[in-house]
C-alpha cells in the first residue's frame, strides 16, 4: 500500500470522482469482512460459544473506530517521528482535514484514505479472537483490543505503510497487510494463548465446529470483501496495478483451496468443507502482501505453497501443546510469513515496483528485506501482546471461571444463547408429529444432545 507522497504544485493531482467512488466501495467491502470473519469463526466453535465469538469480532467495529478517529489515524499516518510512529495534530480527531483535501500524491480525499485504513485497523484485532475462543472474559477482551491497537497495530502500520516508517524506507513490500495485518495478528494470538493457557478439555474432548454452513458463509464473505482489501490498496485505478492485484487475489485463493484439499485428501482421506474454507483463507492471506509484485502464474505458486504449508501448520498446536482454538497461528501467521517471504522469489519487477525476486534475476536482496520485515513485526507483536495479556491476566483476569467455561461462555458473558431449541417457549402446546406429542423430557434430551 503506497503512503502519501509529496508532489510539486505543478504536478499536484486533482480529485478523481472515479477513484474516490471506487475507494469508498472498497472501504465498504473491507468493512463487511469483519462480520464475515465473525460468521467464519462463529461457525467453527461449539454451540455454547457462538455468540461470544461473534461479539469478539463485532466489538472491534465499535472500539477501533472511535480510537482511530481520536488518535489512531494520526499515530499510523501522521508526520513521521523517528521512523517508529507518526503524529499530525490535524489528523487527531479528524478535526483539521478539509472535505476536499487530497491524500498527498493521490486523487482521493484524506477522509477516504482514513476510512479505508480504518477498516484494516478494525479487522486486525478481530483476527486474533479466533485463537482465544471459549475462554476469555468479554470485558478483558475489549480492554485488550483497546491497548493492542494503540501500542501494536498503530505503530506497526506506520512502520510498514507510513511515509518515513522504517520498514517502508527499507524497501519491504507489503501490498495490503501481510506483515501489518496477518503476521501482526497471528503473532499476537500466539503471545496471548501462551499466557492464558489451554481450554478445558483441550486434546481430550471433541471441539468440532457446530455449523459448517456458517463457516462457508463467512469464508464467502471474506473472499468477496478481500477484493476491496487487496485491489483497493493501490488507492486508485490509474495504472492497472489494482487490476493485477484483483486477478492475483482470485487466482491464489483458488490455488490454495485446491492445495489444502489435496493435502487433506492425501493425509486424512477426505475433502472437507472446513478444509475448503480454511484453504481459501490461507490463499487470501498469502496473496495480500505479494499480489502486487508477482504475475498470475506466480500467484498460483504462492497460493499452492501457502495452502499446503498452512494445512500442515494447523496440526502443530497438538504437537507443541499450545491451544490455538481456530488456527489463527496456523493460517494467518504462517500464511502471512509465506506470502511475505515468497515475494523474494516471485517478484517480477514489472507490477508495483521494479524490485525483482530470486527467480527473476534479483538475487537475495529483496528476500533479505522481506525477512527483516517479517521477523521484526513477528517479534514485536508476539512480545508486546504477551506482556499485555500477562498484565491483564494479573489484574482483572483474562479467563472466565472453569465452571463457566464448561457450562458455556455465551450464557455467562452475554446472558443469551445462539439457538433456542426449546420450541415456541413457555405456554405453547407441545409440538406434535402426526398424533404423537413430543414430551418436555424428550425435548430437553434433544436440547442437551445438541448443546453437548
Amino acid at each position: 500500500m503506497p503512503p502519501g507522497i509529496t508532489t510539486l504544485a505543478a504536478d499536484a493531482p486533482t480529485l478523481s470522482a472515479a477513484n474516490t467512488g471506487f475507494m469508498l466501495i472498497c472501504s465498504a467491502l473491507v468493512m463487511i469482512m469483519t462480520p464475515g470473519l465473525a460468521f467464519f469463526y462463529g461457525g467453527m466453535v461449539r454451540v455454547k460459544s457462538t455468540l461470544n465469538m461473534l461479539m469478539m469480532s463485532f466489538i472491534s467495529l465499535g472500539i477501533v473506530t472511535i480510537l482511530w478517529v481520536l488518535y489512531g489515524f494520526s499515530l499510523a499516518f501522521g508526520t513521521d517521528i523517528g521512523s517508529f510512529i507518526g503524529w499530525s495534530s490535524d489528523f487527531a480527531g479528524l478535526s483539521g482535514i478539509g472535505i476536499t483535501q487530497l491524500w498527498d500524491g493521490y486523487t482521493i480525499p484524506v477522509y477516504v484514505f482514513a476510512v479505508f485504513q480504518l477498516m484494516f485497523a478494525i479487522i486486525t484485532p478481530a483476527l486474533i479472537s479466533g485463537a482465544l475462543a471459549d475462554r476469555v472474559k468479554f470485558t478483558s477482551w475489549a480492554l485488550f483490543v483497546t491497548l493492542w491497537v494503540t501500542v501494536v497495530y498503530f505503530p506497526v502500520a506506520h512502520w510498514v505503510w507510513g511515509a518515513g516508517g522504517w520498514l517502508f524506507e527499507l524497501g519491504v513490500i507489503d501490498f495490503a497487510g501481510g506483515t501489518a495485518v496477518h503476521i501482526n495478528a497471528g503473532a499476537a494470538a500466539l503471545g496471548v494463548i501462551l499466557v492464558i493457557g489451554k481450554r478445558v478439555g483441550f486434546k481430550k474432548d471433541p471441539m468440532r465446529p457446530h455449523s459448517l454452513p456458517l463457516v462457508m458463509l463467512g469464508a464467502g464473505l471474506l473472499w468477496f470483501g478481500w477484493f476491496g482489501f487487496n485491489a483497493g490498496s493501490w488507492l486508485g485505478n490509474d495504472d492497472g496495478v489494482g487490476a493485477v492485484m484483483f486477478v492475483n487475489t482470485q487466482v491464489a485463493t483458488a490455488a490454495a483451496m485446491l492445495a489444502w484439499l489435496g493435502y487433506e485428501k492425501l493425509r486424512h482421506g477426505s475433502f472437507t468443507t472446513l478444509g475448503a474454507a480454511s484453504g481459501a483463507v490461507a490463499g487470501l492471506v498469502a496473496i495480500t502482501p505479494s499480489g502486487g509484485a508477482i504475475s498470475p502464474l506466480g500467484a498460483i505458486a504462492v497460493g499452492a505453497i501457502a495452502g499446503v504449508l498452512c494445512a500442515m501448520a494447523v496440526g502443530l498446536k497438538y504437537k507443541f501443546g499450545y491451544d490455538d482454538s481456530l488456527d489463527v497461528v496456523g493460517v494467518h501467521l504462517v500464511g502471512g510469513v509465506a506470502g511475505s517471504l515468497l515475494i523474494g522469489f516471485f517478484a517480477t519487477g514489472g507490477v508495483q515496483s521494479d524490485a525483482k525476486g530470486l527467480f527473476y534475476g534479483g538475487g537475495l536482496d529483496q528476500l533479505g528485506k522481506q525477512a527483516v520485515g517479517v521477523f521484526a513485526v513477528l517479534a514485536y507483536s508476539l512480545v508486546v501482546s504477551a506482556v499485555l495479556a500477562f498484565l491483564l491476566d494479573r489484574t482483572i483476569g483474562m479467563r472466565v471461571d472453569e465452571d463457566d467455561e464448561i457450562s458455556g461462555i455465551d450464557q455467562v458473558e452475554h446472558a443469551e444463547t445462539a439457538y433456542d431449541f426449546s420450541g415456541a417457549g413457555g405456554g405453547a402446546a407441545p409440538r406434535t408429529t402426526g398424533s404423537a406429542p413430543v414430551s418436555d423430557s424428550t425435548a430437553a434430551a434433544q436440547t442437551k444432545k445438541v448443546d453437548a
